[in-house]
């Protein structure tokens, strides 16, 4: 079948297996350029499929020469469907590795579970005995717990908020309101984005006696600029980032060290559904790309691995590692400020990197990558 892209709002329904395949190598590619790194041996990486889950992957199997479990939540092709994106890059990912000698399974299934919890440490036990990095890199819209399903909300906790906003469907700056959520709202929101289910993971593997000695963990947040921080910092998913913060102290305090790192922003499925921040990346990657230091996923994962492992964490306050640090920078923020209160219907164009955005957006789901036929017919 001949597949193209099938957009609908910030999701895209079709995914490429040949460009999904190509954008991993492209990355695994990336991570072989910039040497070994001496890291972690045996990795267990929660939400590996897409994003900063699956550089992470890259990183710690090219990178550091490990082997790597996978856990992800993505569907094979069926009738006229396409596979999802993460199915394919998974696929993807164990082909080269396996092409090095490395090892690599993984679990497809909901992470939140208990089933896919105990599949994963049958598998530690048989295969690697203990790990001793635990990657949780889970972006989820809603968390069944028993009986109760929980559903994120993307909303601010305290006034509404508006601001500009680009509508991806046609392209065009407006204003969006951001309403408040309620107590319900943003409490199962951090059921679903924070900390909880991390804990109950780094639990589970002590109590299994499959984690090593030496054993971290790291889980991903974002702080983002002022712009944002109304339906993001300090919104329902910033309370989630909260929570996700206090439960690395426990985990830490339980005797496993726990990092959070404050990643930067990139086009992700989950970044493309926040209202006001597509048009934020968007006016920051033309920024950072003018001033020479934009890194996509896969250049934040190597830094970041590298400063696990031999590096200086250069920790904030919070002890937290800022992966932001070059998007936060004093000279970006303010052109990035300035370009914003210019900004508008007329002249948006010229003052971001709408195509960039869009490029990555499509690059997500195997489109737009360079030496694929897209005219072709494949095998979904």
């Amino acid at each position: 079948m001949v597949i193209q892209p099938k957009v609908r709002g910030f999701i895209c329904t079709t995914a490429h297996p040949i460009g999904c395949e190509k954008a991993v190598k492209e990355q695994i590619d990336y991570v072989k350029s910039q040497g070994k790194l001496d890291g972690p041996k045996k990795v267990l990486v929660i939400g590996a499929s897409m994003g900063y889950g699956l550089a992470s992957r890259i990183s710690a199997a090219f990178g550091c020469g490990a082997a790597t479990l996978g856990v992800i939540f993505d569907k094979p092709a069926s009738g006229n469907k396409t596979a999802t994106s993460g199915w394919y890059n998974t696929k993807a990912f164990e082909k080269y590795a396996k092409e090095d000698g490395l090892y690599a399974k993984t679990v497809n299934g909901d992470a939140y579970s208990d089933e896919v919890k105990k599949e994963v440490i049958d598998i530690i036990k048989t295969d690697l005995g203990k790990v001793d990095l635990v990657v949780y890199s889970l972006a989820a819209p809603r968390r069944t717990v028993g009986d109760v399903t929980y559903k994120s909300v993307l909303k601010t906790t305290g006034a509404p908020y508006t601001n500009k906003t680009i509508d991806l469907r046609n392209n065009t700056i407006s204003e969006v309101t951001i309403e408040p959520a309620t107590a319900e709202e943003t409490e199962a929101t951090i059921k679903v984005m924070g900390g909880e289910d991390w804990e109950m993971w780094i639990d589970a593997l002590k109590s299994a006696d499959v984690l090593a000695d030496n054993a971290q963990t790291i889980a991903y947040s974002y702080i983002g600029p002022k712009i944002t921080h109304p339906m993001y910092y300090e919104g329902s998913i910033g309370e989630a980032k909260k929570d996700l913060l206090a439960s690395s102290r426990k985990i830490t305090e339980r005797g496993v060290k726990a990092y959070i790192s404050v990643n930067k922003a990139l086009v992700t499925q989950s970044s493309a559904a926040i209202p006001i921040v597509p048009l934020y990346i968007s006016i920051l990657y033309k920024v950072m790309k003018e001033k020479g230091c934009h890194e996509g996923c896969i250049e934040q994962m190597r830094r970041l691995f590298g400063k696990l492992y031999g590096g200086e964490l250069n920790l904030d306050d919070e002890g937290r590692i800022r992966m932001d640090d070059w998007e936060m920078r004093p000279e970006i923020q303010e052109e990035v400020s300035k370009l914003w209160e210019e900004l508008n219907q007329d002249n948006f164009k010229q003052l971001t990197d709408l195509d960039g955005y869009w490029k990555d957006f499509y690059a997500l789901f195997g489109f737009g990558i360079d030496g694929v036929d897209y005219n072709a017919d494949v095998d979904a």
